[in-house]
């Protein structure tokens, strides 16, 4: 739908300028320009004027919008839900969709994002779906505990992030409730697939991605402060290659990444040029820590040549 409007971008040399608005699946339209999903930081309804901020912490202004004003949040506010969730690369059945408070971890140890957004449970997994850029896809394998208390229910990770959601009226029991069945019935169906995966040669660890395609996994093997993984997906790879300086947290992460990538593996290893030519995986990596924290580890690759098992023994000493 298209809104009329006043638009104010300083940093791109737009000033009150008035025009037609329209809020698309990637993002917002305006007169010659636009503005990606990709690029927000945050969305602020404050007196009638709705403010963008961008993630390079600059600002966008739409005021003027009179009578369409809670129509345009709205559809703004739902659009970039569901572009944050093709983001998130969900797939499996949603169970359960509330509106919901929230408090989720930040990069900073000090700070949390507390609000109100959508929070929906799906068969492996935990989603909440602020009007930020800190959307998150809670694994329910790799919790540690879950517990309601009163109207909130804690979510603690094994790596001991906290996750709280709640205040959904009469769906906050039921919510908790087949929130804490799928983290069990989850836990159980990853440990028959592991099972079922032999380890090979030089490697002594596995794991999955998550996907529908069966007989995908990968393989790692560590060495003195590095690991050497393997994609066993039917694809032409290679070895990647990571450093790292605690192997008990590098070991989660790296299942963890694996986790959210789901199918698009190539964001793990993807140059950093090439992912932000592509708004929707650079939106993935913002809101994955986890992949985040693999790419930073990365060593590079070895191809799958004559010397390969060579070079891998080397690297790994």
């Amino acid at each position: 739908m298209n809104y009329k409007a006043t638009i104010d971008i300083p940093a791109v040399g737009l000033h009150k300028e008035d025009t037609n608005i329209s809020i698309g699946r990637e993002g917002l339209g305006y007169g010659s320009g636009s503005i990606d999903f990709a690029d927000v930081a945050l969305l602020s309804p404050i007196n009638h004027r709705i403010y963008l901020t961008l993630m390079d912490g600059s600002r966008a202004e739409i005021s003027m919008l009179g009578f369409s004003f809670d129509g345009f949040w709205e559809e703004l506010v739902q659009c970039f839900g569901v572009r944050t969730a093709e983001a998130l690369f969900i797939e499996e059945e949603k169970l359960m969709d509330c509106e919901g408070e929230y408090s989720l971890p930040t990069d900073s140890p000090t700070e949390r994002e507390n609000g109100r957004g959508r929070v929906q449970l799906f068969t492996d997994a935990v989603c909440v779906l602020p009007a930020s850029s800190h959307a998150v896809r809670i694994p329910l394998v790799f919790t540690e505990d879950i517990s309601l208390d009163g109207y909130l229910l804690t979510i603690r990770m094994r790596t001991k992030e906290v996750y709280k959601v709640g205040k959904m009226g009469y769906d906050t029991q039921p919510f908790a409730e087949r929130c804490m069945k799928q983290a069990k019935l989850m836990k159980q169906k990853r440990m028959a697939q592991l099972q079922a995966i032999d380890l090979q040669g030089i490697f002594t660890e596995k794991g999955l991605f998550r996907t529908r395609q069966e007989g995908e996994y990968w393989l790692s093997a560590y060495g003195q402060d590095c690991c050497a993984v393997e994609l066993f997906t039917g694809e032409n790879t290679a070895t990647y290659l990571y450093r790292f300086p605690d192997r008990k947290l590098f070991t989660f992460r790296l299942e963890e990444a694996m986790e959210a990538v789901g199918s698009y593996r190539e964001i793990i290893f993807l140059p950093e040029e090439k992912l932000q030519e592509n708004p929707l995986y650079r939106m993935a990596v913002h809101r994955s820590a986890a992949v985040r924290f693999l790419r930073s580890c990365s060593a590079g690759r070895i191809i799958h040549t004559a010397s390969h098992e060579e070079k891998l023994k080397e690297f790994l000493g």
